[in-house]
């Protein structure tokens, strides 16, 4: 399966705030997939609070129609071809080369955890990294 990785971090940080990007950031993502694709969305904690969030945003980036549900707790893909397949918190620390992954979801579960550091360390971004899942 093929991994789409998408970091709201810059657009936050150098358009939103107007700061530079720091080098260590921490936040929340989620996992989701469509067909044969894997997406991680990543998302500094300052820019989205919760889970439902990231996907909202990713879902207006797209194109892609969705809704919050009655408690807005989560935000729910209209087309049943996507999967929210989890979520958690994240860590990285670009000067220290690590990616740390962990905790779950409230709204959507734990994220799968099978392959997913082989796939981040695929990114030429992450050369050299170290990734940690808890």
């Amino acid at each position: 399966m093929a991994l789409v990785f998408i970091d709201y971090t810059p657009l936050f940080f150098t358009a939103i705030a107007e700061t530079p990007v720091p080098a260590a950031v921490g936040g929340k993502f989620v996992q989701m997939r469509n067909c044969d694709t894997e997406y991680l969305v990543f998302s500094p904690r300052e820019f989205t609070k919760y889970h439902a969030g990231i996907v909202e945003r990713f879902c207006l980036d797209k194109g892609i129609e969705g809704s919050y549900d009655p408690e807005t707790k989560r935000y729910d893909i209209a087309d049943k071809a996507w999967i929210v397949a989890g979520g958690g918190k994240f860590e990285l620390d670009r000067d220290r080369k690590t990616i740390r992954l962990f905790d779950d979801s409230m709204a959507y579960g734990k994220f799968d955890r099978a392959g997913l550091a082989e796939k981040l360390l695929s990114f030429p971004e992450f050369t050299g990294f170290t990734v940690l899942i808890d």
